[in-house]
This record gives structure tokens, C-alpha cells and sequence, in this order.
């Protein structure tokens, strides 16, 4: 039922990369340019971690204005865990440690609580318990890829390289939980965690974009991140059947998806077409959808 229940999540969570609402464009420009990308303004709120999150610390919805383009530079990224408190993120870091053998639990928020000599009553703050786990850890993964961003050391690979690199990164920071990794995809996928679920693998979309000088608008921005959605969830689903050392056919399968998706005459334009359509026609209603979840 687990298996199920992730497979269930993962289509849930590739559907985060589609949660845009682009503007009607006719453009046809290159998909994937090697022009670098530039300010784009961000919601943001103070956020509690034991509640479903109406806001997310930093998400775009939709392509950036010509205006942004013009700017010259983004704003400022703010933490993805900045809006934990202090107690609470330390008891969430040490409940990580303890996943690996109680799962994404109570028991062990528990456990956590204990062995940072925090009372086990502060896990009452969590009402979703496991989800809050979870989220959390989605989000310690996300600023640990960030800081990996800003140090530099992928700046010299070639843009699919850097794309898989990235990818890659992130994926290793859920090989120590991998099984148990379908309960993390069944607890997302549970309808009162799905919005958090969705922003929080939008902002990661995002984030790998910008990481590569993406500066695209409306139909291309949607694609893009349709685009490597699939991949991402798609490479994550394949790793949690991967007996191979050091998921080593995880990384072959990922960069073949990469290289698949950077060959224009293949994947792109069609891809491209299929987004004008839904834009276009009945993907107003769904935009229209998930526009609403992400405003709460």
C-alpha cells in the first residue's frame, strides 16, 4: 500500500513544476538559453511549521515581468527553514536521525525531542505530526542545495551537466532515508499536506533553474519547469527500486532523461505545444485550481 500510496505522490509532486499560471504568448524562442536570469519577486509570510502553509518563503508563480528581466539581479533568497523556530528546528534536526529506524513518526519527533533535552510535549506543536517531519526536511534539503548553489563549485559545468549535478545532489540527501522514503511520498500525498508538497517541489524546480541562468517568460518558464518536474519525480521513483551500488543506474537513468530533454527536436517542441494547449484551453481551469490552493 506504501508503494502505491508513492507512486500516487510522486505524479502529485510533478504536477508542482506545472503550478505557474503563465500569460498567453505566442513566443517561440529556445527553451533552453544560455542567457543568465535576473529579479523575481517572491511572496513571502511568517510561516508556523505546524501548520499547513498557506505561503511559501520563496515561490514564484508565474514568469518574470520584461520589468524583473530589466533589473539586472534577483532578490534576495530567504532561508526555506528561517521561519522555524529555534526549538522546534533543533527538534526536527535530531528526529531525522531517528527516521532511518521509526520512520517519518511521532516516535521519532519523540526521540528527537529527547536528544536535544527538549521536552517530548513540544511535539504537540506539530498537529500533523510525521507531515511536519517531513516538510521540514524538505526544506533543510532545499537550503542545503542553495548553499551548494551560491559556493559555486557547479559554475563551470555546461547547462544539462549542471542540471543533472543538481538533481543529483538533491536526490543523495534522501539516500540515508531511502527506505522509507515511500511513507515520506504517502504522508505528501495526503490532501491537507498536498499544497505544502506542491510549493515546496515548485520552489526546488525553481531554484535548479535559476541555478542555470534560466531567464525565460510565459510558455517557455511553464515548460521548463513541467519539464524537469518529470524528470526529477520520475528519477526519484526509479531510485527507490535501485539495488545498484551507490545508486549508480539512478545517476545513468538521470542524465539520460537530461540529455533526452536538451535534445530540442525530440521532447522540447512538443512538449512546448502541449503546454500552449493547456494554457490555451482546459489548463485554465486547472491553473486556475492550483493558483487557488497556493494562495490558501
Amino acid at each position: 500500500m506504501l508503494r502505491a500510496a508513492a507512486k500516487k505522490a510522486v505524479l502529485l509532486r510533478s504536477a508542482a513544476a506545472v503550478v505557474a499560471v503563465p500569460r498567453a504568448s505566442t513566443s517561440r524562442s529556445c527553451l533552453f538559453s544560455s542567457t543568465a536570469d535576473s529579479s523575481q519577486a517572491s511572496p513571502t509570510s511568517q510561516i508556523d511549521p505546524s501548520l499547513p502553509r498557506s505561503e511559501s518563503p520563496r515561490y514564484v508563480d508565474s514568469p518574470p515581468s520584461q520589468s524583473q528581466k530589466n533589473d539586472g539581479m534577483r532578490h534576495p533568497r530567504k532561508r526555506p527553514t528561517s521561519d522555524y523556530q529555534e526549538e522546534q528546528a533543533r527538534v526536527l534536526q535530531a528526529s531525522l536521525r531517528h527516521v532511518k529506524t521509526m520512520g517519518w513518526s511521532e516516535a521519532a519527533m519523540i526521540a528527537g525531542a529527547k536528544e536535544v533535552g527538549v521536552s517530548p510535549s513540544i511535539v504537540g506543536s506539530f498537529p500533523r505530526k510525521g507531515a511536519a517531519l517531513v516538510e521540514y526536511f524538505m526544506d533543510d534539503s532545499l537550503q542545503r542545495l542553495i548553499d551548494r548553489i551560491d559556493s559555486g563549485d557547479t559554475d563551470n559545468l555546461i547547462h544539462s551537466d549542471r542540471i543533472s549535478k543538481l538533481v543529483r545532489i538533491r536526490l543523495e540527501m534522501q539516500a540515508p532515508y531511502i527506505s522509507k522514503w515511500p511513507e515520506a511520498l504517502a504522508i505528501q500525498a495526503q490532501p491537507i499536506n498536498v499544497p505544502t508538497s506542491f510549493k515546496q517541489r515548485a520552489m526546488l524546480i525553481d531554484e535548479i533553474w535559476h541555478a542555470v541562468g534560466d531567464e525565460s517568460s510565459d510558455i517557455d518558464w511553464y515548460v521548463k519547469r513541467t519539464i524537469l518536474g518529470g524528470i526529477y519525480s520520475t528519477t526519484e521513483v526509479y531510485m527507490l527500486t535501485d539495488s545498484s551500488p551507490e545508486f549508480r543506474d539512478t545517476w545513468a537513468f538521470l542524465d539520460n532523461r537530461v540529455k533526452d530533454a536538451f535534445d530540442l527536436k525530440k521532447s522540447m517542441q512538443e512538449a512546448k505545444y502541449l503546454a500552449e494547449a493547456v494554457s490555451a484551453g482546459m489548463g485554465s481551469s486547472l491553473q486556475g485550481f492550483v493558483k487557488r490552493v497556493l494562495q490558501g
